[in-house]
């Protein structure tokens, strides 16, 4: 018994480990396959120039992502800015200070935002916020641009960012609390100056998280952000007008061009996916590092 036991605990132990080698192995090829077919764009439009021209003509052989990567980073901002506070005031409400019936209801409504397909939100932004937006009277606003589409964007990383955050919260020690308590602090200056400094190394985690989940949104982006390959710029005196310019994705520059896309072209497409492809792993390295240095700080 104790032998089939050990042969069991062994074969397990081997299965996952195949599992785990195989999850690295599909993201290496996924590299590897991707990179291989950038190369020519490499090598015959160069890092530096794919980077820093803003113009993108295929047809004229300029092959510039600048005004892409605007249009990524832009609407990224937006939604952290809009979304990074409500996901911080839910898992707050969540943690410290919902009953356990409310709990119940609240968080599973919020993980399932996270089910809801892209394209739902992308039809969601058309029909609701393009309108409401379309409605900021200034010039050439047509209601489709980087404000829709980061108002989408925070909804759609709102159940990432709450759900880590919730957790980096639940993880404070109960003596943390019970121990400002004691010393005569409110219950919010308790979770402001002691459990959100404590977790904050989970908070930070959370949004990086997020940021990563906003990088690679495409679908809805496409729908809302009004797809013009241009660098975002005011329409009036107000800097924040710059929000309400058209502008394309990285993401959706590769989904809108990739299905006609031939020689050059497609091989410039498959770096974009490079550039893409190594700034959500940036982004992914980061949060792991910020949450391990969380965990080394509790057990320090």
């Amino acid at each position: 018994m104790q032998r089939r036991k050990r042969q069991f605990d062994t074969a397990m132990k081997y299965s996952l480990l195949f599992a785990a080698l195989a999850s690295m192995l599909i993201v290496l090829m996924i590299g590897v396959f991707t990179f291989r077919e950038a190369l020519p764009a490499f090598r015959h439009i160069g890092l530096e120039k794919l980077l820093t021209e803003p113009v993108w003509r295929p047809g004229q052989e300029q092959y510039g992502i600048l005004a892409m990567i605007a249009g990524s980073g832009l609407v990224t901002l937006g939604s952290v800015i809009l979304g990074v506070p409500l996901a911080l005031g839910c898992a707050i409400f969540l943690s410290e200070i919902a009953r356990p019936r409310v709990r119940a209801v609240v968080k599973p409504c919020i993980e399932l935002l996270a089910g809801i397909p892209s394209v739902v939100y992308g039809l969601f932004g058309m029909v609701v916020i393009v309108p409401i937006v379309r409605q900021i009277e200034v010039p050439g606003n047509t209601g489709f641009g980087l404000l829709s589409a980061s108002i989408v964007l925070a909804i759609m990383i709102l159940p990432t960012i709450t759900s880590v955050s919730d957790h980096a919260i639940r993880s404070v020690p109960k003596e943390y609390r019970e121990g400002s308590l004691a010393m005569g602090a409110t219950k919010w200056e308790t979770v402001s100056r002691v459990v959100i400094p404590s977790a904050r190394s989970g908070i930070i985690s959370a949004v990086v998280l997020g940021l990563g989940r906003a990088l690679g949104e495409t679908i809805a982006m496409i729908m809302v952000i009004g797809n013009s390959v241009i660098i975002p710029a005011a329409a009036s005196s107000n800097p924040l007008t710059i929000f309400l310019s058209r502008a394309r994705t990285l993401t959706g520059n590769i989904a809108v061009e990739i299905n006609y896309a031939t020689g050059l072209h497609q091989s410039a497409l498959f770096a974009t996916g490079v550039i893409l492809f190594l700034l959500i792993m940036i982004v992914n390295s980061s949060a792991r590092y910020l949450m391990s240095r969380g965990g080394m700080r509790k057990s320090g």
